[in-house]
């Protein structure tokens, strides 16, 4: 196969309609759990601190804070399995990458800018 078929497959596998998103941001992903029979949806609302990838392999790492304990999630932008994402907050950032939030502890510590 040629880069050229591989880019085209790609392209058809993407989705069309997704907001754009940034490092920075909260959002809120709808994900499709399958358990036994029964199909429902789970929504995980926190901050973007990593995007990457290209085309249909575009990911990114969700991080919020539950009961005092961190919660990352990497989700397929383009997945099946991802229905829905969408974005709350945009968020005013200087980095590519948010990993310092790791460090912080509380809601003050790790409040985001609002961009605008």
């Amino acid at each position: 196969m040629s880069s050229i078929e591989i880019e085209a497959f790609e392209t058809s596998q993407m989705k069309e309609s997704l907001p754009e998103i940034n490092v920075g941001d909260t959002v809120v992903v709808d994900k499709v759990i399958i358990e036994g029979k029964k199909k429902r949806i789970q929504k995980f609302e926190g901050t973007v601190i990593l995007r990457t990838g290209i085309r249909s392999r575009d990911s990114i790492v969700v991080r919020k804070v539950v009961d005092g304990i961190g919660v990352e999630k990497t989700y397929l932008l383009h997945s099946s399995l991802v229905s829905k994402v969408s974005v709350i907050r945009k968020g005013k950032v200087r980095r590519a990458r948010l990993y310092y939030l790791r460090d912080r502890i509380g809601s003050k510590a790790t409040r985001i800018k609002a961009k605008g």
